[in-house]
């Protein structure tokens, strides 16, 4: 059964009529790119307007105006479109699944801030003397452990892109 669909792409209409997955045709026309640089699928409004999945606060928004899910899929709303994408382990269901297989960039980042942060926080406490040595402990956890947190999270992020790419 072939489906006809219309596109207009900068104010040129095209008409496909083939037995071939819609993405497929959209690819194949070279004027437009549906994959986005993550490897998500770009679905527009006008092929799907209404999401009725569950709305989650879960993930990343990246400029998104709403994120929902679907078990293992994972939606983003923009203004024009919705970008989709399977994640390897479903988070509400294996919350420390998802971050050591799906999100490693926000566990390593967690890690390794907590860690800075004792031993800052630790560190300074132990060789201040007086009744500002808390105080100057929490400071110096809190400016290390964000230090670190992000450090890690650009690291790992940047690794994963690179992968990604391989």
């Amino acid at each position: 059964m072939a489906k006809q669909i219309r596109l207009i792409i900068s104010k040129r209409k095209f008409s496909l009529t083939k037995k071939v997955n819609f993405i497929c045709h959209l690819d194949c026309l070279g004027y437009v790119s549906y994959i986005d640089g993550e490897g998500g699928i770009i679905v527009p409004k006008s092929v799907r307007p209404i999401i009725d999945y569950e709305e989650t606060f879960l993930g990343t928004q990246k400029g998104s105006k709403k994120q929902f899910r679907y078990g293992k899929l994972h939606i983003r709303e923009y203004k024009d479109c919705y970008i989709v994408h399977m994640d390897k382990v479903d988070p509400r269901k294996d919350p420390l699944g998802h971050l050591l297989i799906d999100a490693p960039e926000y566990l390593a980042a967690t890690i390794a801030g907590l860690e800075a942060a004792k031993q800052a926080g630790c560190t300074v406490y132990t060789e201040k003397k007086g009744s500002n040595a808390l105080v100057d402990g929490l400071k110096a956890a809190c400016l290390a452990g964000t230090v670190a947190a992000t450090c890690s999270y650009i690291l790992t992020s940047v690794v994963k892109q690179i992968n990604r790419g391989i």
